[in-house]
């Protein structure tokens, strides 16, 4: 697989070396999943990773930095790139069969994904360390239909880290019509919050030079999305 991004050169060796470094740091221990047949298949404990706490964090559309650009692999041999995300709303979610709250959140993704798919809105899995045979496995057992980038040498994990960092698996980002990261949740995503991030970014103008208006408009929007999500909090 191949990965590119617009950044400094770096030697292979240290590339390599970042990739696996930032691996490793999503490797610290957390909560135990207990005997989950997943997690057996998966040939891991489910205690491998870093727990997220659920934050939330949204960036307003004048703060949002670069559209996200990287280039994959999905599953299926298929290539991602900018291209694939271009002018519509695109949900990326990073994620890996033995790790449990990806597994508590997997049901609620793929009914959103369900959900927003007639607005045109995209979902991608970014699997961080499973084989093909272990990730179909999972989007099997869970329903989920959208397809999912092969990670398991931390590529693009390290590339997001130019936009936002993931800081957790699972971290599921929001990205707005331009490309943009508009919002981040670090660990599960609660169903209500997540749709009312995705909901924000399609009230948005999707003109990419936008305007002052456009702005305005968009920052209403933002604002009116905090209110949903303390609405959505309280379910």
């Amino acid at each position: 697989m191949t990965v590119s991004v617009d950044r400094p050169a770096q030697t292979p060796r240290l590339r390599t070396l970042a990739a696996v470094a930032l691996a490793s740091a999503l490797a610290l221990t957390g909560c135990s999943s207990g005997n989950d047949q997943l997690a057996q298949r998966a040939q891991n404990d489910g205690t491998n990773y870093v727990a997220g706490d659920g934050s939330v964090q949204e960036i307003a559309p004048a703060e949002r930095g670069e559209p996200v650009e990287f280039e994959s692999t999905l599953f299926d041999g298929s290539e991602v790139s900018a291209a694939s995300w271009e002018g519509e709303v695109t949900v990326i979610n990073f994620w890996y069969a033995a790790c449990a709250p990806c597994r508590v959140e997997a049901p609620d993704l793929a009914e959103l994904h369900e959900e927003f798919s007639p607005e045109g809105v995209q979902f991608f899995g970014v699997n961080t360390r499973d084989t093909q045979p272990t990730a179909e496995a999972f989007e099997r057992n869970f329903g989920i239909e959208y397809p999912s980038i092969e990670d398991r040498d931390g590529d693009v994990m390290l590339a997001m880290t130019d936009y936002v960092p993931p800081s957790a698996v699972p971290t599921t980002l929001v990205l707005d019509k331009q490309g943009r990261v508009s919002s981040r949740i670090l660990g599960v995503a609660e169903p209500g919050t997540l749709s009312a991030l995705i909901s924000t970014a399609l009230e948005e103008e999707s003109s990419a030079g936008g305007n002052d208006g456009d702005t305005d408009d968009a920052a209403a929007s933002a604002g009116d999305s905090s209110a949903a999500l303390g609405s959505a909090a309280s379910r």
